[in-house]
C-alpha cells in the first residue's frame, strides 16, 4: 500500500457510553468499503475488532483497537474505543493521537453518561466530535427526540446536518441539509419529501448562521442578506467544527442487512481535520527545555507509542503515530525514554488482529511496529542524536484495589508474573507489594477492569487468580510512658548466654517512626552491647502488641542492665530487649492506628448533598465544597478501611458522573468499637494460616 500525505490522512476515534454500536459502526464501515465481504457481529463474536477471548465472552470492548480503509484518496485510521467506564485509560490513549472523534449514541432521546464523560475529555483534549445516532430503526427509537436532548445539554454547539427518511421502523434514505438535496439508502438523490421541506427550510438556516460567524467575510455576506453557496456553508461549518465550537449531528443504522451509515465517510473526509491540521504535540527536549511539534512530512523522524497489545504469533505490538518525518524497514531509532537504540523490523497496518506488512509510515499516520525490545506505551521514539521526549500519557491513576493470591499453592509467582505481562497492554493498573501487610496488592480503575485482566491471565498463562479484600495496613502505638525490664538467661552446658536491660518506652519519636536513646551510666551495659539492645527494639517493632502491625511513634530509652564477664553476649542482648519490649508497651496502653485519606470528589451538582451524607455514614469529615469547572467538589477526609470499594460506589451513586482522586493523609487512633475488630480479624488469619 502506498504511503499517504499528512493531508489525505484521517485519525478518528469512535467514542461513546458502552453497548451504543462503536465496534458495530465499524463493521458497517469495513463492509461498506469492501474491506470485509461481511457484516461481523459483535453478539456472535464475529466482529473485526473484538478479537480477544473476553471480549468475544463478555459481548463487548474491553481494549483499544484500530482498523483502517481507503476512500475517495484518503487513509482513515479508525480507533474503536471500549465505552465502558473501567477501560477509561483505552480512550486517553485515542485520543492522544486522533484528530477527531465520532461519538456514537442510540436514539433514545437522551444523552448517556458515557457520552458525556466521552465529550468532557474531547473538550479537554481540544478533540472536535461528529456525533452520530445510531439505531434509528429500532423500536421506540426517536431520531429527533435524542437531537433535542443533545441541544438541551450542549445548546448551539449541536449543529443537524442530516436527518433521516423513515418508513416504519425502516431508514430509507437521509436529507443532506448542507447540500438542500435527499438521497436513498443506496446513495442515489431523490425527491426530497414535501412534509420534509419545512424541516430542510429550518435546518439549513441554523447551518448558514453557525457558518457565517466562522469568518468576517461570511458574516458581512449574511448580513448583506446574501445566500451562502453550499460550499461556503460547508466550509464554515468545518471551520468552526475543526475548532471545537460545533458538533455536527447526523444518524443512521449500523446493524443488520438494512444497515445505513447515510454519507459518513465522505463528512469524514470534507469535514474532519487531516493529520496536518491536528494539534500540537507537546515534548521535551535533552537539556529540559519545552516545545511543541506539529505533524510534518519535515525533519527527522519522531513517533510517540500510545498502545500496546500481545499477539500469541508476532509477539509485542505496539501502536504508533508518526508526529514527524518518516520510519522504514531497517531504520534504527533511538527510544529516549530508556535510552535505548531499536531497529525497526518490522511495520503493520492493522485491521483489528490482522497485520498488513508495509515498508514505511510517514508523518500523520498510525500503525505498528513489532519486536522492539525496549519500548512500551508512552515512550518516544526519535532519531538517533535527537533525544526528544514526546509529553506522557496522562493516564488516570487508580482507585481500587485487591490483594492477589493464587488458587493454587506455590503458583503465587507465575500469577504476578503473569500480571505484570499485561502491564504491557493495560497501563492503568499495577501490582505490588504491600511492605506493611505482605501482601500483592493490584490496583485499577474499576472492578470490572480487574476482573478481565484476572481471566486474561487465566487465558494466556493457565493460572488462577483470587482477588480478595486488601488488609488495611494498620499500625500500632502507646499512650503513655512505661518502664520495662527484659532478662534473658540461657545455661545448657558451656558457655551460657545472659543479657539484662532496663527500657523506657513513651509516646514520641523523633522522626515519628523509632527513637532510640542511650542513657547508661556507670557500665552497667558495657558499651560494646548496647548496639544489640538497640538491633533487638528494632526487630521487635515491626510487630505490635495488638496484633502483627508495625509499632510507629516509639521512643525507647535503655537506662540500666546488667552484664556477666563470660555469658553476656549480643544475642542475649537482642533477646532481653525483645521480652522489654512485649511487657512494657503490653502496659503503655497501646492502640491502633488506621489511615486516613484526603479525598476529593467532582460530582455534578445534583450530588452534592448525596456525596456529603454518604462520607458522614463513612466516619468521613467534610473538609469544604468548591465548584470547579461546572462542577461540585467535596473534600473530605475518611478512614481507609470506609474506602475500600468506593469507586464501584460513587459510580453507582452518580450513574456514573463522580470522579474522585485520594491521598493519604495522615495516621489517627482507630475508634474503641473498631479496635476488637481487628484483633478478632488478626486471629482468624492466625487460626488459618495454623
Amino acid at each position: 500500500m502506498a504511503n499517504y500525505s499528512k493531508e489525505n490522512i484521517r485519525n478518528i476515534a469512535l467514542i461513546g457510553h458502552s453497548g451504543e454500536g462503536k465496534t458495530s459502526l465499524l463493521e458497517a464501515i469495513l463492509f461498506k468499503t469492501k474491506v470485509t465481504t461481511r457484516l461481523g457481529k459483535v453478539d456472535d463474536g464475529t466482529s473485526i475488532s473484538d478479537y480477544d477471548p473476553e471480549e468475544i465472552a463478555r459481548k463487548m470492548s474491553i481494549g483499544l483497537s484500530l482498523a483502517f480503509i481507503e476512500y475517495k484518496g484518503c487513509k482513515i485510521n479508525i480507533l474503536d474505543v471500549p465505552g465502558f467506564f473501567d477501560f477509561e485509560g483505552e480512550m486517553v490513549s485515542a485520543l492522544s493521537v486522533a484528530d477527531a472523534a465520532i461519538l456514537v449514541t442510540g436514539a433514545t432521546g437522551n444523552v448517556p453518561v458515557g457520552a458525556e464523560m466521552a465529550l468532557e475529555k474531547c473538550a479537554e483534549k481540544k478533540i472536535p466530535v461528529l456525533i452520530w445516532v445510531n439505531g434509528i430503526n429500532k423500536e421506540n427509537a426517536n431520531y429527533d427526540l435524542t437531537v433535542q436532548g443533545y441541544k438541551q445539554k450542549y445548546g448551539n454547539k449541536i449543529a443537524v446536518i442530516e436527518f433521516p427518511l423513515m418508513d416504519g421502523n425502516t431508514m430509507k434514505g437521509y436529507v443532506d441539509v448542507l447540500s438542500g438535496q435527499a438521497f436513498d439508502s443506496s446513495e442515489n438523490e431523490i425527491q426530497v419529501p414535501e412534509g420534509m421541506k419545512d424541516r430542510l427550510q429550518q435546518e439549513d438556516s441554523a447551518i448558514v448562521e453557525v457558518a457565517a460567524e466562522s469568518s468576517e467575510e461570511l458574516l458581512e455576506k449574511f448580513f448583506g442578506g446574501e445566500e451562502l453557496t453550499a460550499e461556503e456553508k460547508k466550509s464554515g461549518l468545518r471551520t468552526r467544527f475543526v475548532s471545537g465550537e460545533l458538533m455536527p449531528i447526523m444518524g443512521g443504522v449500523a446493524v443488520g442487512s438494512d444497515y445505513c451509515i447515510s454519507s459518513l465517510l465522505d463528512r469524514i473526509v470534507d469535514l474532519c481535520p487531516n493529520a496536518g491540521e491536528s494539534k500540537p504535540f507537546q515534548y521535551t527536549t535533552s537539556d529540559g527545555s519545552s516545545s511543541e511539534m506539529n505533524v510534518s512530512e519535515d525533519g527527522n523522524f519522531a513517533g510517540l507509542i500510545f498502545k500496546t497489545t500481545v499477539d500469541p504469533f508476532v509477539g509485542k505490538l505496539l501502536m504508533v503515530k508518526i508526529i514527524r518525518g518518516k520510519v522504514g524497514m531497517g531504520d534504527v531509532v533511538f527510544n529516549s525514554n530508556v535510552e535505548e537504540n531499536e531497529k525497526i523490523s518490522a511495520i503493520y497496518n492493522l485491521r483489528g488482529k490482522k497485520q498488513e506488512n508495509t515498508d514505511s509510515l510517514s508523518a500523520g499516520d498510525i500503525g505498528a511496529f513489532a519486536k522492539l525490545n525496549y519500548t512500551s506505551t508512552g515512550n518516544t521514539l526519535c532519531a538517533a542524536g535527537e533525544k526528544i521526549k514526546f509529553k506522557p500519557i496522562d493516564f488516570p491513576s487508580p482507585v481500587i484495589s485487591f490483594a492477589v493470591t493464587a488458587s493454587e499453592k506455590g503458583a503465587e509467582d507465575k500469577v504476578i508474573a503473569g500480571f505484570n505481562k499485561l502491564m504491557d497492554e493495560d497501563s492503568t493498573f499495577k501490582i505490588e507489594k504491600n511492605i506493611e501487610t505482605n501482601e500483592m496488592v493490584i490496583s485499577g480503575i474499576g472492578e470490572m477492569q480487574l476482573d478481565v485482566l484476572s481471566k486474561k491471565v487465566k487465558n494466556k498463562y493457565n493460572v488462577s487468580a483470587i482477588l480478595k479484600e486488601p488488609r488495611i495496613a494498620y499500625r500500632e502505638t502507646i499512650k503513655k510512658t512505661v518502664e520495662a525490664e527484659g532478662k534473658h538467661k540461657k545455661q545448657s552446658g558451656g558457655a551460657g548466654q545472659f543479657g539484662q536491660c532496663s527500657v523506657r518506652f513513651e509516646p514520641g519519636a523523633a522522626d515519628g517512626l523509632f527513637e532510640f536513646v542511650d542513657a547508661v551510666v556507670g557500665g552497667a551495659i558495657p558499651r560494646q552491647f548496647i548496639p544489640a539492645v538497640e538491633k533487638g527494639l528494632r526487630e521487635a517493632i515491626k510487630q505490635g502488641i495488638l496484633a502483627d502491625y508495625p509499632m510507629y511513634n516509639l521512643k525507647a530509652t535503655v537506662f540500666d542492665g546488667k552484664s556477666h564477664p563470660v555469658d553476656s553476649k549480643e544475642v542475649a542482648y537482642i533477646m532481653a530487649a525483645k521480652y522489654a519490649y512485649q511487657e512494657g508497651c503490653a502496659k503503655a496502653n497501646p492502640i491502633f492506628l488506621e489511615p486516613i485519606y484526603n479525598i476529593k470528589v467532582i460530582v455534578p451538582d445534583s450530588f452534592m448533598g448525596d456525596i456529603m451524607g454518604d462520607m458522614n455514614k463513612r466516619r468521613g469529615r467534610i473538609l469544604g465544597t468548591d465548584v470547579l469547572e461546572g462542577k461540585a467538589v467535596v473534600e473530605a477526609e475518611v478512614p481507609q478501611s470506609e474506602i475500600g470499594r468506593y469507586a464501584t460506589d460513587l459510580r453507582s451513586m452518580t450513574q456514573g458522573r463522580g470522579r474522585f482522586q485520594m491521598t493519604l493523609a495522615r495516621y489517627e487512633e482507630v475508634p474503641s468499637l473498631q479496635t476488637q475488630k481487628i484483633i478478632d480479624d488478626y486471629k482468624k488469619r492466625i487460626a488459618e494460616n495454623a
